[in-house]
């Protein structure tokens, strides 16, 4: 009974951590106020959006206000001469013909745009950040978990072997097996441990306080394809709608605008000039000249670049050479994305083959090790058999665990290169967690062994009906309503 009395120890301890656990969309809000890279994107957008004011500054006019005040003193034949004077000037300017003012004005609009496409980016990289990151810990969490329950399975079969071995139906080397992949086992969850904490590290890091106990995936959850069903939908979404495309057709766009610009530096300009000036001096010995005077003016004023040393033409070439080079970048853009997407989708729909293929192999592993330890407990097996069955079973249940999660996140990764990701699609992989505690890996049934010689009656654990489906792709299902007892 001691076995069964630890069992049930663990699941309740399994159920009071998780009954506070943090779920995905918890993380992504904390996130959001915390991570340093979001932080930084932020900043950035505030900064980038001032551009466009910067640049409406050369289409308005300007005022500018200036002045003098002097005092002279002169001495000549034995005579001292004190006189002030003081200054002042106003001037209005406003351009009327500046094509370099207009083109400086549309490429920081454009710029705005492109530090909100940088933004967009980043902020779908954030989900795919907390996801992959979420999950890592809940693949690690699996992954301790399962090698908990193989060291368990393997006390319990060394300890059939120790009795067996005393009772003279079996040899030591039965026992010996069973101990080398104890220890393996213990080895192994060292390492998992250590990894397990270094996966918490990454929660920490974006939401800068260590995470506590975590939703986990619902048990039995059912993943179906994206939508739509092919690949080519997805490409051209990636060719078109991805954030970094966007940014690449707007840097374009501001390139050759440049060359405008650049262009600008041969075409004459007209600006209309308005200013007030008055001067006035006192304590002259001249008398004509003390006294204060004003004047007023208003007009045009234009220039026309004549030769400034082919400067204007080397400039004209630099920047036709730079929209090259952002067209190239555009075309970089695209086809990453799409190669984005392509991998993404070819990964979804592997990860669901994976899962399938590993689903039909626990149940035939289960069914493996069931007849492993009968055919143990009759004699026509031997107990390395049936560690190798027990360690077959775990991997298969590890690995269907990890593909699950990676398949989740490859649609995520599909819709951020297809430029669709938004935090409404984190909330629906949110829905596939759930806080309860997760049942313990089950074996057999309470496997103490039998007298030697006596066969052992085996019946197969029950299994619970699978949870909803949720298409990457799709929207998710509402939320089964629990009845009370």
């Amino acid at each position: 009974m001691r076995p069964a009395r630890l069992a049930c120890l663990i699941a309740a301890c399994f159920f009071s951590a998780n009954a506070n656990a943090i779920d995905l969309m918890q993380v992504y809000g904390e996130a959001l106020a915390n991570d340093a890279v979001f932080a930084s994107a932020r900043s950035a957008l505030a900064a980038g959006q001032e551009r466009a004011i910067q640049a409406r500054a050369g289409l308005l006019p300007t005022l500018n206000a200036g002045g003098t005040y002097t005092r002279n003193d002169q001495s000549a034949f034995g005579q001292s001469l004190h006189f002030t004077g003081n200054a002042y000037q106003v001037q209005l300017t406003q351009p009327l013909l500046r094509v370099a003012n207009w083109e400086s004005y549309q490429q920081g609009k454009l710029s705005v745009s492109v530090s909100e496409a940088q933004f967009a980016q980043v902020r779908q990289d954030l989900i795919v950040r907390v996801g992959q990151a979420y999950f890592d810990v809940l693949a690690a969490q699996d992954a301790l978990t399962f090698l908990k329950a193989q060291e368990t399975a393997i006390s319990e079969q060394l300890a059939s072997a120790r009795r067996n071995f005393e009772v003279g139906t079996a040899t030591i080397t039965d026992t010996n097996e069973a101990q080398a992949r104890y220890d393996l086992a213990i080895a192994q969850q060292i390492a998992a441990q250590n990894d397990l904490e270094v996966r918490r590290t990454a929660i920490q890091q974006l939401t800068g306080k260590p995470p506590g106990a975590m939703a986990v995936l619902r048990t039995g959850v059912t993943l179906t394809p994206p939508s739509p069903a092919a690949i080519e939908p997805w490409v051209a979404s990636a060719e078109q709608e991805n954030f970094s495309v966007i940014g690449q057709q707007l840097a374009l766009e501001i390139a050759s605008r440049e060359i405008k610009r650049s262009r600008a530096g041969h075409y004459p300009t007209l600006d209309l000039i308005a200013s007030r000036s008055r001067s006035a001096q006192s304590g002259s010995a001249f008398a004509g000249a003390n006294g204060a005077g004003t004047d007023n003016a208003i007009g045009v004023q234009w220039a026309i670049p004549l030769f400034s040393g082919f400067a204007v033409d080397s400039k004209v070439r630099e920047t036709i050479a730079l929209e090259d080079r952002a067209r190239n970048d555009l075309e970089n853009a695209r086809r990453t994305a799409a190669q984005a997407a392509r991998q993404s989708y070819l990964g979804v729909n592997n990860g669901l083959a994976q899962v399938r293929a590993l689903q039909a192999a626990e149940v035939s592993s289960q069914s493996a090790l069931e007849s492993n330890r009968l055919g143990y407990q009759v004699g026509v097996r031997i107990n390395i058999d049936v560690l190798n069955a027990q360690q077959q079973l775990f991997s298969t249940r590890r690995d269907l665990a990890r593909a699950r999660y990676d398949t989740i996140m490859s649609s995520l990764r599909l819709k951020s290169a297809a430029g669709t990701l938004r935090e409404g699609d984190l909330e629906q992989v949110n829905m596939l967690l759930t806080a309860e505690a997760p049942p313990p890996p089950a074996l057999l049934p309470e496997s103490v062994a039998p007298a030697a010689g006596k066969p052992v009656v085996v019946t197969p654990p029950t299994r619970s009906a699978p949870a909803p489906a949720v298409a990457p792709g799709g929207a998710a299902p509402a939320r089964p309503v629990q009845k009370k007892p």
